[in-house]
């Protein structure tokens, strides 16, 4: 409990924190974080977790104005949130755009008001409720909060003094060299990882794809903090979808469609790994395959596991949410002790009142937005019931896998199902017009309706899991939580003031704009074609159904996480075979150290903290390269104009993954010399 936990700072010292030097470096991070995620995110599909750079560029700044420490955790913890409300903005904003539904979003103009506004009260909403579900997870120490635990280590280290100083920031440069030599923007030698398939004879009606684990220190350093358990159910996943439905789907396409057959079996016979995933001519791909049948799987379990996360999380909710409303007493905890300054948020009283004003503000967006107000209303009833389950799942699963690998694309796109899936019900979808290309009126206010409702939650699931990890790493570390909350506010407000405008100059400025090849938006892509899917009817809902009906499967037999299982199907199966390998790396770790002589859990434990030390540099050392490739793309700074054809080498990304297993496991090894 937090009255037994003995933070950093001590919870009596009284330091400066909530000061105006942190805010406005926070505030500026936000911006800078988010707009550089708006376009990593736009062109790739992705965004780089902001925790870690936000908290470095806090340190190394504020040292200048001799802040102290609570007031380096204020700067980080409001300087993350824009790439939060980044990935919000970029995984639905354009998809108004792609559905015809706006034109060019001009600066000052009806729709950018309504962008703004959306990214505002969503990013609002979202600090909000993770306000009253503080508690539940910072007081849970079943939730390893990996990404937390690594950064809260590099805020220790870099306080001077600290013997892991040097283990951290070594890691941070080994992994930030491995990703300049990996990421396309830097000198690309690295490859990232292999795939290819493979088939059982030479008239095989189908095929079995596989990928090998992204070369990435980030996630190994990920799957290393949260061990083995965790990351083998979320490849579980994986291995479900790419190793059993996939080939289950294209050996029944391979039955039913003889040239389908034939083309797939001679592009795994040739070794053609681009057309076998990418499609060639009439053959669509693996990936397309993917994406439409078996992430549709993938959906439909998610939004089955994230109730079952709800209610399985129901006791500490109760308590948590129960502990705030006693608050609203008067600063008095139990038996009327006085409640320390490391347990106090802001008055409970303000924060209802202030998601009411945020619930009546939304039914006035979206009554603009759609011109409806029974549209309006029931959306907004969806949107309020969502926000909640997925702000409460963004932070269960940010505990579990970290804010970098949080599925809120997933967990939008199950939101938007279900409030496309009420209005069809209800009786507000419709079609096209005669032309089969143009949308009527009410299909019209039925996708935007969808689509107000997607934004929202998007940016509270984002905002709401961010917030829990940052606010983690403040209550390690002994910061104020109605201070760090107020630096949320802030963050989010500052980013959502200029990132639909950065989304404007961009789609104005790359050829081909949104949705082109130079900003493809892949999710907003996916956003807006399910939209238009289900509010015309012709969405495949026996699939999500499927998804469902396995989830209640995975439920039965006792699975720790169904939820966790669903994301592995969505999140690309490279990644969480990484995860799972630096769960491996973990394990293996430890059976070396007791193989050394560590006899005892005290032994184990300081093995365990030093690897810690340096899985978090790793993490730090690819987001802040990251971060900076991601600039010098916006800047159009390319440093190879014309990389080599022997750039991008896959066995070069293999003897990565094995040099970083070393590194961690070496790096480990020293915390049993320390602890003797």
């Amino acid at each position: 409990m937090a009255n037994e936990y003995k933070p950093y700072v001590d919870p009596k010292t009284d330091l400066k924190e909530l000061t105006l030097p942190p805010l406005i470096l926070g505030a500026i991070m936000a911006v800078v974080l988010g707009a550089a995620n708006v376009y990593l995110g736009l062109k790739a599909g992705m965004t780089v977790a902001a925790t870690f750079p936000a908290a470095v560029l806090s340190m190394a700044i504020l040292k200048l104005f001799k802040g102290n420490i609570l007031e380096e955790n204020i700067a980080r913890t409001t300087g993350a949130v824009g790439e939060a409300l980044a990935a919000g903005a970029i995984f639905t904003i354009p998809a108004f755009v792609l559905v015809g539904a706006w034109g060019d979003i001009e600066l000052f103009s009806r729709e950018w008001l309504l962008a703004t506004a959306l990214l505002l009260v969503g990013g609002v909403l979202g600090v909000l409720l993770m306000i009253l579900l503080r508690r539940t997870f910072m007081e849970d120490a079943s939730l390893p909060f990996p990404e937390s635990l690594a950064c809260t280590e590099i805020v220790k280290a870099g306080q001077g003094g600290q013997s892991g100083a040097g283990a951290v920031f070594a890691a941070m440069g080994v992994a930030g060299l491995i990703e300049f030599f990996k990421n396309g923007a830097g000198i690309p030698i690295i490859g990232g990882h292999f795939k290819s398939a493979f088939k059982l004879g030479d008239d095989s009606k189908g095929a079995f794809p596989f990928f090998t684990p992204e070369p990435s220190p980030a996630f190994l350093a990920v799957g290393y903090i949260i061990g083995p358990k965790y990351g083998a159910i979320a490849a579980a996943g994986g291995i479900f979808g790419w190793l059993f439905l996939t080939p289950v789907i294209l050996f029944m396409m391979a039955h039913s469609d003889a040239a389908f057959g034939t083309a797939l079996n001679g592009f795994v016979s040739s070794g053609n790994v681009d057309a076998l995933f990418g499609g060639d001519g009439s053959f669509p791909g693996l990936k397309a395959i993917y994406n439409g049948n078996v992430k549709m799987i993938a959906i439909g379990a998610m939004i089955v596991g994230a109730f079952f996360t709800l209610f399985k999380m129901r006791s500490n909710l109760k308590t948590g949410i129960g502990r705030s409303i006693k608050a609203i007493g008067g600063g008095k905890g139990d038996a009327g002790v006085e409640v320390l300054r490391t347990d106090k948020d802001i008055n409970v009283k303000i924060v209802f009142a202030a998601i009411v004003l945020t619930l009546l503000a939304m039914l006035g967006l979206y009554t603009v937005l759609c011109q409806s107000f029974t549209v309006s209303l029931v959306v907004t009833i969806v949107m309020a019931v969502m926000s909640f389950l997925f702000a409460a799942v963004a932070g269960f699963l940010v505990s579990i896998i970290g804010s970098s690998s949080n599925p809120i694309s997933g967990l939008t796109l199950s939101t938007l199902l279900i409030a496309a899936g009420l209005l069809v019900l209800l009786g507000m979808g419709g079609g096209y017009e005669a032309d089969g290309k143009t949308m009527t009126e009410a299909m019209t206010a039925g996708v935007l309706a969808v689509l107000g409702v997607a934004t929202v939650v998007c940016c509270v699931a984002g905002v709401a899991g961010d917030m829990a990890q940052d606010w983690k790493v403040g209550y390690l570390l002994g910061g104020t939580p109605w201070r760090m909350e107020v630096g949320g506010f802030v963050g989010v407000v500052a980013s959502a003031l200029f990132l639909v405008a950065i989304i404007t100059l961009l789609h104005k400025t790359t050829p081909g704009g949104i949705g082109g090849d130079g900003l493809a938006a892949p999710q907003a892509g996916l956003m807006a074609t399910t939209a238009k899917g289900i509010i015309s009817g012709q969405l495949p809902w026996e699939l999500i159904l499927m998804g469902m009906a396995f989830a209640f499967g995975l439920i039965f037999v006792g699975v720790p996480s169904p939820m966790l299982v669903a994301v592995g199907m969505y999140l690309p199966f490279q990644t969480t075979t990484a995860i799972f390998t630096g769960g491996v790396i973990a394990w293996i770790g430890t059976k070396i150290a007791k193989k050394m002589g560590a006899k005892d859990d005290k032994e184990i434990e300081a093995v365990n903290n030093q690897g810690l030390l340096v899985a978090s540099g790793f993490v730090a050392g690819e987001a802040l390269m990251g971060i900076l490739l991601a600039v010098f793309v916006t800047l159009n700074l390319k440093l190879v104009a014309d990389p080599p054809g022997w750039f991008g080498m896959k066995w070069l990304g293999a003897v990565v993954i094995v040099a970083l297993a070393a590194y961690l496991i070496k790096g480990s090894l020293k915390g049993l010399k320390t602890s003797r």
